[in-house]
Protein backbone atom coordinates (compact mmCIF):
# COMPACT_ATOMS: atom_id res chain seq x y z
CA UNK A 1 0.00 0.00 0.00
CA UNK A 2 1.51 3.39 -1.02
CA UNK A 3 1.93 5.91 1.85
CA UNK A 4 0.54 9.44 1.63
CA UNK A 5 3.16 11.28 3.17
CA UNK A 6 1.03 14.73 3.26
CA UNK A 7 -1.73 12.68 5.76
CA UNK A 8 1.29 11.21 7.64
CA UNK A 9 2.66 14.58 8.23
CA UNK A 10 -0.58 16.24 9.23
CA UNK A 11 -1.33 12.60 11.62
CA UNK A 12 1.96 13.76 13.37
CA UNK A 13 0.57 16.72 14.02
CA UNK A 14 -2.47 16.25 15.24
CA UNK A 15 -0.89 13.03 17.47
CA UNK A 16 1.39 16.12 18.90
CA UNK A 17 -1.37 17.81 19.67
CA UNK A 18 -3.91 15.49 21.44
CA UNK A 19 -0.55 14.76 23.41
CA UNK A 20 -0.22 18.28 24.35
CA UNK A 21 -3.65 18.40 25.34
CA UNK A 22 -3.95 15.66 27.84
CA UNK A 23 -1.13 14.74 29.27
CA UNK A 24 -1.06 16.74 31.84
CA UNK A 25 -4.11 15.69 32.99
CA UNK A 26 -1.89 12.33 33.59
CA UNK A 27 0.71 14.34 35.75
CA UNK A 28 -1.84 16.78 37.27
CA UNK A 29 -0.02 15.69 40.65
CA UNK A 30 3.76 15.76 39.43
CA UNK A 31 3.33 19.41 37.76
CA UNK A 32 0.94 20.86 41.00
CA UNK A 33 4.10 19.98 43.44
CA UNK A 34 6.82 20.90 40.63
CA UNK A 35 5.34 24.87 40.53
CA UNK A 36 3.75 24.58 44.36
CA UNK A 37 0.74 24.88 43.78
CA UNK A 38 -2.78 22.77 44.91
CA UNK A 39 -4.17 20.08 42.82
CA UNK A 40 -7.41 22.44 42.22
CA UNK A 41 -4.91 25.36 41.04
CA UNK A 42 -2.68 23.15 38.60
CA UNK A 43 -6.38 21.82 37.46
CA UNK A 44 -6.56 25.61 35.63
CA UNK A 45 -3.83 24.75 33.73
CA UNK A 46 -6.66 22.95 31.75
CA UNK A 47 -9.16 25.16 31.70
CA UNK A 48 -6.21 27.48 30.13
CA UNK A 49 -5.36 25.21 27.29
CA UNK A 50 -9.37 25.15 26.17
CA UNK A 51 -9.51 29.16 26.92
CA UNK A 52 -6.58 29.34 24.06
CA UNK A 53 -8.06 27.10 21.52
CA UNK A 54 -11.49 28.89 21.85
CA UNK A 55 -9.54 32.06 21.35
CA UNK A 56 -6.88 30.77 18.94
CA UNK A 57 -9.55 28.78 16.82
CA UNK A 58 -11.38 31.67 15.02
CA UNK A 59 -8.36 33.98 15.28
CA UNK A 60 -5.72 31.91 13.70
CA UNK A 61 -7.94 30.54 10.91
CA UNK A 62 -8.62 34.57 10.07
CA UNK A 63 -5.24 35.54 10.18
CA UNK A 64 -3.59 32.59 8.43
CA UNK A 65 -6.40 31.73 6.02
CA UNK A 66 -5.17 34.19 3.37
CA UNK A 67 -1.46 32.33 3.36
CA UNK A 68 -0.31 29.06 1.10
CA UNK A 69 -1.55 26.26 3.19
CA UNK A 70 1.92 24.95 4.00
CA UNK A 71 3.35 27.97 5.72
CA UNK A 72 0.30 28.32 7.55
CA UNK A 73 0.55 24.90 9.19
CA UNK A 74 4.16 24.97 9.63
CA UNK A 75 3.86 28.16 11.52
CA UNK A 76 1.02 26.55 13.92
CA UNK A 77 3.51 24.35 14.81
CA UNK A 78 6.04 26.10 15.65
CA UNK A 79 3.80 28.05 18.10
CA UNK A 80 2.97 24.58 19.49
CA UNK A 81 6.34 23.89 19.60
CA UNK A 82 7.61 27.20 21.24
CA UNK A 83 4.92 26.69 23.69
CA UNK A 84 6.10 23.28 25.01
CA UNK A 85 9.34 24.23 25.01
CA UNK A 86 8.20 27.39 27.31
CA UNK A 87 6.51 25.13 29.32
CA UNK A 88 9.34 22.78 29.74
CA UNK A 89 11.02 25.59 31.08
CA UNK A 90 8.78 27.93 33.08
CA UNK A 91 9.66 28.83 36.66
CA UNK A 92 6.54 29.39 38.40
CA UNK A 93 2.94 28.60 37.99
CA UNK A 94 1.58 31.73 35.87
CA UNK A 95 4.85 31.22 33.29
CA UNK A 96 3.40 27.80 32.96
CA UNK A 97 -0.17 29.29 32.66
CA UNK A 98 0.48 31.35 29.69
CA UNK A 99 2.56 29.00 27.78
CA UNK A 100 0.33 26.47 27.94
CA UNK A 101 -2.49 29.20 26.35
CA UNK A 102 0.09 30.16 23.61
CA UNK A 103 0.73 26.34 23.06
CA UNK A 104 -3.16 26.10 22.33
CA UNK A 105 -3.14 28.59 19.92
CA UNK A 106 -2.50 26.26 17.01
CA UNK A 107 -5.28 23.53 18.31
CA UNK A 108 -8.57 24.83 16.37
CA UNK A 109 -6.95 26.11 13.18
CA UNK A 110 -4.71 23.19 12.53
CA UNK A 111 -7.24 20.79 12.44
CA UNK A 112 -9.61 23.01 10.58
CA UNK A 113 -7.11 23.92 7.92
CA UNK A 114 -5.70 20.50 8.06
CA UNK A 115 -8.79 19.07 7.41
CA UNK A 116 -8.83 20.97 3.95
CA UNK A 117 -5.60 19.99 3.06
CA UNK A 118 -6.31 16.41 3.93
CA UNK A 119 -9.20 16.08 1.54
CA UNK A 120 -7.49 18.08 -0.95
CA UNK A 121 -4.07 15.63 -1.04
CA UNK A 122 -6.40 12.56 -2.26
CA UNK A 123 -8.89 11.84 -4.70
CA UNK A 124 -12.62 13.12 -4.26
CA UNK A 125 -14.12 10.11 -3.31
CA UNK A 126 -11.62 9.38 -0.46
CA UNK A 127 -11.55 12.67 0.86
CA UNK A 128 -13.61 11.47 4.02
CA UNK A 129 -11.01 8.56 4.59
CA UNK A 130 -8.50 11.42 4.51
CA UNK A 131 -9.81 13.76 7.32
CA UNK A 132 -10.25 10.31 9.25
CA UNK A 133 -6.76 9.43 8.83
CA UNK A 134 -5.53 13.20 10.23
CA UNK A 135 -7.92 12.99 12.73
CA UNK A 136 -6.30 9.25 13.84
CA UNK A 137 -3.47 10.87 14.56
CA UNK A 138 -5.37 12.33 17.78
CA UNK A 139 -6.81 8.68 18.60
CA UNK A 140 -3.31 7.25 18.42
CA UNK A 141 -2.15 10.38 20.74
CA UNK A 142 -5.04 9.08 23.33
CA UNK A 143 -3.84 5.54 22.84
CA UNK A 144 -0.09 5.65 22.94
CA UNK A 145 1.02 9.37 23.42
CA UNK A 146 -0.46 10.68 26.38
CA UNK A 147 0.22 7.10 28.11
CA UNK A 148 3.88 7.52 27.01
CA UNK A 149 4.19 11.29 28.29
CA UNK A 150 2.34 10.71 31.87
CA UNK A 151 5.04 7.75 31.96
CA UNK A 152 7.84 10.12 30.93
CA UNK A 153 6.98 13.06 33.16
CA UNK A 154 6.83 10.71 36.18
CA UNK A 155 9.99 8.59 35.64
CA UNK A 156 12.11 11.91 34.28
CA UNK A 157 10.44 14.78 35.49
CA UNK A 158 7.17 16.38 33.78
CA UNK A 159 9.39 19.17 31.88
CA UNK A 160 11.18 15.92 30.20
CA UNK A 161 7.38 15.23 29.21
CA UNK A 162 6.70 18.89 27.40
CA UNK A 163 10.37 18.81 26.35
CA UNK A 164 9.56 15.55 24.19
CA UNK A 165 6.36 16.76 22.61
CA UNK A 166 8.15 19.93 21.49
CA UNK A 167 10.16 17.46 19.83
CA UNK A 168 7.30 15.63 18.38
CA UNK A 169 6.27 19.62 16.63
CA UNK A 170 9.27 19.37 15.40
CA UNK A 171 9.35 16.35 13.52
CA UNK A 172 5.82 17.95 12.25
CA UNK A 173 6.96 20.88 11.02
CA UNK A 174 9.69 18.83 8.70
CA UNK A 175 7.37 16.54 7.52
CA UNK A 176 5.24 18.81 6.63
CA UNK A 177 7.88 20.80 4.88
CA UNK A 178 9.05 17.97 3.11
CA UNK A 179 5.58 16.55 1.77
CA UNK A 180 3.51 19.34 1.00
CA UNK A 181 2.69 21.11 -2.01
CA UNK A 182 3.99 24.96 -1.33
CA UNK A 183 0.84 25.84 -2.66
CA UNK A 184 -0.70 29.97 -3.37
CA UNK A 185 -1.67 32.39 -1.06
CA UNK A 186 -5.75 32.09 -0.11
CA UNK A 187 -7.86 34.90 -0.94
CA UNK A 188 -8.51 36.57 2.49
CA UNK A 189 -11.71 36.58 4.38
CA UNK A 190 -14.07 39.19 5.42
CA UNK A 191 -14.13 39.22 8.66
CA UNK A 192 -17.37 40.61 9.43
CA UNK A 193 -19.25 37.71 7.18
CA UNK A 194 -17.14 35.01 8.80
CA UNK A 195 -17.89 36.09 12.39
CA UNK A 196 -21.76 36.62 11.73
CA UNK A 197 -21.85 32.95 11.44
CA UNK A 198 -21.39 32.59 15.10
CA UNK A 199 -24.57 34.23 15.52
CA UNK A 200 -27.05 31.78 13.70
CA UNK A 201 -29.18 29.92 16.02
CA UNK A 202 -28.53 26.27 14.77
CA UNK A 203 -24.45 26.80 15.10
CA UNK A 204 -25.05 28.43 18.48
CA UNK A 205 -26.95 25.30 19.07
CA UNK A 206 -24.49 23.47 17.97
CA UNK A 207 -21.89 24.69 20.18
CA UNK A 208 -23.44 24.82 23.31
CA UNK A 209 -23.98 20.75 22.78
CA UNK A 210 -20.43 20.43 22.10
CA UNK A 211 -19.85 22.27 25.12
CA UNK A 212 -21.77 20.69 27.63
CA UNK A 213 -20.55 17.54 26.61
CA UNK A 214 -16.97 18.60 26.36
CA UNK A 215 -17.49 19.92 29.45
CA UNK A 216 -18.88 17.48 31.65
CA UNK A 217 -15.76 15.00 30.09
CA UNK A 218 -13.27 16.82 30.85
CA UNK A 219 -14.30 17.59 34.18
CA UNK A 220 -14.25 14.45 35.42
CA UNK A 221 -10.71 13.28 33.63
CA UNK A 222 -8.84 16.61 34.33
CA UNK A 223 -8.85 15.40 37.88
CA UNK A 224 -8.75 11.58 37.34
CA UNK A 225 -5.22 11.48 38.46
CA UNK A 226 -5.48 12.63 41.59
CA UNK A 227 -9.02 11.07 41.99
CA UNK A 228 -7.46 7.77 41.57
CA UNK A 229 -4.82 8.20 43.88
Amino acid sequence: MKINYPLLALAIGAFGIGTTEFSPMGLLPVIARGVDVSIPAAGMLISAYAVGVMVGAPLMTLLLSHRARRSALIFLMAIFTLGNVLSAIAPDYMTLMLSRILTSLNHGAFFGLGSVVAASVVPKHKQASAVATMFMGLTLANIGGVPAATWLGETIGWRMSFLATAGLGVISMVSLFLSLPKGGAGARPEVKKELAVLMRPQVLSALLTTVLGAGAMFTLYTYISPVLQ
